[in-house]
């Protein structure tokens, strides 16, 4: 999982130093419906099994923890300012990816990492259910009677997003 996060991080940086926080100016919708196409870009590939662009499945769910740890800073920051330092940049990604991790952690306990035994397809499905759920609760402009919110869903994307990064590395190790 460390290099999973890793590879993440790493283009995330790469790209901060390319174009900044550009990404800042984007609002949470737009955010979610970023990771919304990556979800159903991976769904249409597994469904077709015929990859025109030929941007590589792995790319997609390094794209979507991205985009969902840029979600959750947006959540963090009052400030309008779209500028961030890099330091800064990556001291709210590491902080963000941080928490992330320790909540999988806790649900890797009580449900003893069950994630190793999904299908990638199956964890694609639930990152499309999270991001239809995030959408709607978007949509009722933050408002829920049961749910835990945005913020909660955003964290279940990354974690899913890494798991089939996983579960991609296991597969291929499998078939060397």
């Amino acid at each position: 999982m460390e290099h999973e996060v890793a590879a993440c991080r790493t283009l995330f940086e790469k790209k901060t130093r390319d174009y900044g926080t550009s990404w800042r100016i984007m609002r949470l919708p737009s955010l979610t419906d970023q990771i919304y196409i990556k979800a159903s870009r991976i769904r249409s590939l597994q469904e077709s099994g015929e990859n025109r662009v030929g941007d590589d499945v792995r790319d997609e769910f390094v794209a979507m923890v991205n985009y969902a740890v840029m979600a959750l800073i947006q959540l963090t920051l009052e400030s309008d300012d779209l500028e961030l330092p890099l330091d800064d940049a990556m001291a709210l990604y590491d902080a963000e990816t941080t928490r992330i991790l320790d909540l999988m952690m806790d649900k890797n306990h009580d449900y003893g990492e069950a994630w190793r035994q999904m299908r990638v397809e199956s964890m694609v499905d639930l990152i499309l259910m999270k991001l239809l759920r995030i959408k709607q609760i978007e949509d009722n402009h933050g408002k829920t009677l049961v749910s835990e919110g945005v913020e909660g869903g955003y964290m279940d994307i990354v974690n899913y997003s890494l798991f089939c990064l996983c579960r991609l590395t296991e597969m291929e190790q499998k078939s060397e």
